[in-house]
């Protein structure tokens, strides 16, 4: 499956200043397969090792972190030379090794022609003891499950693709149906590589969930295996309380609805080990939407969102018909926080920055607010294709945006100021918030 990580890898390739690259993310996400594929057609030969539950492998970093001997005894466990430039040397799962985090440095200050890239996990690499880490002598990318433009990709969409990036004018009534019903598909199976190969393979709704079962049962292996004991029922009572929150009208994040009685200083740590480990995204409330954003935080109230929103709808025991058949009666509360959830990914995809949101009181709430170079852009989501929206027209009234974006179901629009842009097309939101005044809506 194509990646859009696979074009930053083969320039970290190119790159005269390349260090040793950590690709982080949360698990599952594809890192070690874009790794190995990336080797394969780049490199003459893939030197792979993987550090978890691998002795062997350790006591090659135990002993000193001299370069050369750890490249020799390298090549003997790889039972072939390790080539300068040629080989692409993988460390996996490189958190269970502090000395192997550590000898990085010295593979970029002694050994730069060895190239090597490390897969690791957001929470394992935070877990690292400090004094390993080789604090500016590695590059980093982070890989995130597929966004819609990729599953588009996976499902052999290109043409459609490339039409789409050259015409940003109305989408004809067939690829709009076409597009709306891969979304519903994406909200379904969502970006977890192995499940989008599997729905693509067999179209199989009850093995598809069957991966993502798994996955989440993983992840929840995962409180037991790294945080602190203490934490485990905490981290158990927040993440099975995401997709409640989301299900809200209002869903800022309440300690107190987790657990009855409980405030900040009791679940604060464990909430923070789920951001830390990629599980979920913090959502600050902003005051103002000045230049810079991160200065007029309230961070006293956020919002929380899944990284991905197939296990999203899993862990919240959507049934996939409901959502391809759009029954709206039974799933009108939770389809609001599928396409806000969704959005947000979207957004994450093309800034990398995770965005704010806005609130009047009690009379008005912009979903997301979104720095893009000099602008700041507040979006408002809708599910649906109606896109009335008493909300942003208070905040334009109130702050006068040089660009207001609504996104929903509906076809390419502009009125007012505002730009609709489809929840489908929100892979090609900068041709749109670049090129608007020139859109033909006729």
């Amino acid at each position: 499956m194509k990646r859009l990580v696979y074009k930053d890898l083969l320039e970290w390739k190119e790159s005269k200043d390349r260090k040793p690259l950590i690709l982080k993310g949360v698990r599952q996400c594809g890192k070690t397969w874009i790794l190995k594929e990336f080797g394969k057609n780049n490199y003459e030969d893939v030197a792979y090792f993987n550090f978890e539950g691998n002795e062997a492998l350790q006591e090659r970093f135990s002993q000193d972190l001299n370069v050369k001997r750890i490249i020799e005894e390298l090549s003997i466990l790889n039972n072939k030379i390790i080539k300068p430039e040629k080989t692409l040397i993988i460390f996996d799962e490189i958190q269970f090794c502090n000395k192997a985090l550590t000898s990085l440095k010295y593979f970029y200050e002694d050994a730069p022609e060895y190239h090597i890239v490390c897969a690791g996990s957001l929470l394992g690499i935070f877990l690292s003891q400090p004094l390993s880490f080789p604090v500016g002598k590695v590059d980093f990318l982070e890989l995130r499950p597929m966004n819609f433009y990729e599953f588009l990709l996976a499902n052999d969409e290109e043409m459609l693709i490339e039409y789409l990036n050259n015409n940003i004018e109305k989408v004809p009534t067939t690829f709009e149906n076409k597009l709306q019903n891969y979304l519903k598909n994406y909200y379904i199976v969502g970006g977890m590589p192995e499940v989008v190969e599997k729905w693509i393979t067999t179209k199989d709704i009850e093995q598809v969930e069957k991966i993502q079962d798994i996955i989440l049962n993983s992840y929840e292996l995962d409180f037991a295996k790294h945080a602190p004991l203490s934490d485990t029922p905490k981290l158990s009572l927040i993440w099975d309380y995401i997709p409640r929150e989301l299900s809200k009208e209002n869903s800022k994040f309440v300690y107190g609805h987790v657990k009855q009685g409980a405030r900040a200083k009791d679940l604060e740590d464990a909430l923070q080990w789920l951001i830390s480990a990629g599980m979920c995204y913090k959502v600050n409330k902003i005051q103002k939407p000045n230049i810079p954003i991160s200065a007029y935080i309230d961070i006293q109230s956020f919002k929380i969102y899944m990284s991905d929103i197939g296990l999203l709808r899993r862990k919240a025991k959507v049934d996939a018909s409901v959502i391809l058949l759009d029954n709206k009666e039974i799933y009108k509360e939770f389809k609001g926080a599928i396409a806000e959830n969704f959005v947000l990914l979207e957004l994450l995809s093309l800034n990398k920055e995770v965005p704010f949101y806005w609130t009047s009181g009690n009379t008005a709430e912009v979903d997301f607010i979104w720095q893009l170079k000099d602008k700041v852009i507040p979006f408002e989501v809708k599910s649906g294709e109606n896109i009335g929206s008493r909300s942003l027209t208070l905040y334009r009234q109130k702050y006068n945006p040089e660009i207001s974006v609504k996104t929903s179901m509906k076809n390419v629009d502009v009125q007012d100021g505002v730009i609709n842009i489809p929840l489908y097309l929100l892979w090609n939101l900068k041709k749109y918030l670049y090129l608007d005044n020139n859109i033909n809506l006729c």
